[in-house]
């Protein structure tokens, strides 16, 4: 199989939507038939997105196989369908380090080690890794056109492109801003000529530019911006604002996306011409055909950011279409009712979600979010840390260990100010598990190496909620996490009506907990939102947004 490589790079300005031209434009190329896979290159210095703040970068995204991505590889998979691997996201940290161990290790056989060829050739490896396997890679180049840091990456993919007896077949698509201004009521076209100038300056001319813009862009522009940038007016593609990201497949193949790069390779002809949008159809029209709302609370510690719960709030999205109901969450910080009644901020709510994170800060906001779901039977579904501080409320209050707490907390507390004594119903691994390695590890050592990562399977308890869900008795989903829960209080936990209804296979470790008796009351281990899809929403957040549709009739 031939492989065709498309390279997605971004101007004037970030956010403007890259990784999703690249999810539309890799979804309507399986809609014609096509193989695809996805891949992202970022200029971060960091090796991966693990240790960085998701206030400042976002989500991060754990694949199958235990990498830490780029929040970018969850449009790509939730667009596509298609599990991302280790090898489908790279960051210039993790290529820098590449290249030293392999200097350190003498592969280099003493020659001076320079960008150009030894960075520049280390990235084209990765591009290339897994070359014949699909019809199109498409690789995304994190940033925009004119950081510092991108250089070698932009280099990289100039020489890609020349490479081979008579040159790969590549095509580079260049998203930019046409601003609307107010005050002179027109559509700018400078700054996209600007940024393509800037492109064409590092050797590197675009096939096709995706232009971000409020409204629809008239032909008058579309026209003015080929001619100055030297490409087709009919590879001038407008990209308005859309009320859901779920419309933009059908809408880049209104303007003619999939078309222009089609054309550009010369497949612009055959049965391929004709893509099968029905699936996206019928998710633009659940999105918009509801026939109700819920109204869903979710408490976490990184709200001033949406994209740092981005799959979650995605799932939740997922989890309407599956009831045929408008999901309006409510981002509500942990830390403002720590000390404080949380009826306020909570009453109203059909549904509370607590998501994952790390450290303690807001942590008391969270177990009292649990606690006022457990008394007031309101649906709740605790993820990762969710699912710890909710066991950590039960124990409190249900079996009455007032001094319940993490090993995570008390580990912070001995740093700042010599410790605290808890009674630890969550306690910190201890152990480097990823894959089949096994490392003993200690809290202090490299953070990026300290964490249960990837998939992992669990086995379900008979005449368990969550089994009636899954429809299984075995599941496998995605773990991000240092600490677990401690098998030792199921007992008396259970007395109660807490039931540990998922644990991993050796039995050790406590994958999901319910409350029999309870509307809907679910923690899991893991985090679900990660292989949640518009096709196919995730069944726990399908069946969550059931219990939360069924509680807002209550009301």
């Amino acid at each position: 199989m031939k492989t065709r490589y498309i390279f997605v790079t971004g101007g004037v300005v970030s956010s403007l939507g890259k990784g999703l031209v690249m999810a539309s434009l890799g979804a309507l190329l399986q809609a014609r038939g096509f193989t695809v896979r996805l891949r992202k290159l970022d200029p971060y210095l960091n090796v991966d997105p693990g240790t960085m703040s998701p206030i400042e970068h976002g989500e991060v995204f754990v694949t199958d196989d235990g990498a830490e991505t780029d929040l970018d590889i969850g449009h790509y998979e939730r667009f596509t369908g298609v599990s991302a691997r280790s090898s489908d996201c790279v960051s210039a940290g993790r290529i820098y380090s590449t290249v030293l161990e392999k200097e350190r290790r003498g592969s280099f056989l003493g020659q001076t080690i320079q960008v150009i060829p030894h960075v520049t050739n280390e990235i084209k490896e990765f591009i290339a890794e897994g070359e014949g396997e699909t019809d199109f890679m498409l690789c995304e180049i994190g940033g925009t056109v004119g950081d510092i840091e991108g250089l070698p990456f932009y280099e990289a993919i100039r020489q890609f492109s020349q490479e081979g007896p008579a040159g790969r077949q590549c095509q580079f698509i260049h998203v930019t801003l046409v601003p609307h201004i107010d005050a002179c009521s027109e559509l700018k076209t400078k700054p996209t000529q600007h940024s393509v100038k800037e492109l064409r300056s590092i050797g590197i001319s675009p096939n096709v530019l995706v232009c971000r813009s409020e409204k629809p862009i008239p032909d008058k522009e579309r026209e003015k911006i080929a001619l100055f940038c030297n490409v087709r007016s009919d590879a001038v593609i407008s990209a308005p604002d859309l009320d859901s990201i779920y419309r933009a497949p059908i809408a880049y193949h209104r303007y003619g996306l999939d078309d222009a790069v089609l054309r550009g390779f010369g497949l612009s002809e055959g049965e391929e011409a004709d893509p099968d949008l029905g699936p996206w159809i019928d998710v633009s029209r659940r999105v918009s055909d509801v026939e109700g709302l819920v109204k869903v609370a979710i408490v976490g510690k990184y709200v001033g950011l949406e994209d740092a719960y981005k799959s979650i709030n995605e799932a939740l999205v997922h989890g309407g279409i599956a009831n045929c109901v408008r999901v309006e969450p409510r981002w509500i910080e942990a830390e403002v009712f720590e000390n404080k009644d949380p009826s306020g901020y909570l009453d109203g709510c059909n549904a509370i979600l607590v998501p994952g994170g790390f450290g303690e800060r807001g942590s008391e906001g969270k177990i009292r979010a649990a606690g006022f779901a457990r008394e007031r039977n309101i649906p709740y579904f605790g993820i990762c840390l969710g699912m710890q501080l909710a066991v950590i409320e039960m124990v409190r209050n249900l079996v009455g260990v007032r001094n319940a707490g993490s090993e995570e907390f008390e580990h912070e507390h001995a740093a700042a100010n010599g410790g605290r004594k808890t009674e630890n119903v969550i306690y910190y691994l201890g152990t480097w598990q990823k894959g089949e390695h096994t490392e003993v590890r200690q809290p202090g050592d490299d953070k990026g190496a300290t964490m249960r990562l990837g998939a992992y399977s669990a086995h379900l308890s008979d005449g368990s909620r969550v089994k009636k869900i899954y429809r299984s008795c075995r599941i496998s989903e995605r773990h991000r996490h240092r600490y677990e829960v401690d098998v030792g209080y199921r007992q008396q936990l259970e007395h109660h009506g807490v039931r540990f209804s998922g644990m991993s296979p050796d039995g050790k470790l406590p994958e999901i907990v319910e409350i029999s008796d309870h509307a809907w009351f679910v923690g899991v281990q893991f985090h679900p939102e990660l292989k949640s899809r518009p096709f196919d929403p995730h069944p726990l957040f399908a069946d969550f947004i059931r219990a939360a549709l069924q509680q807002s009739r209550l009301l």
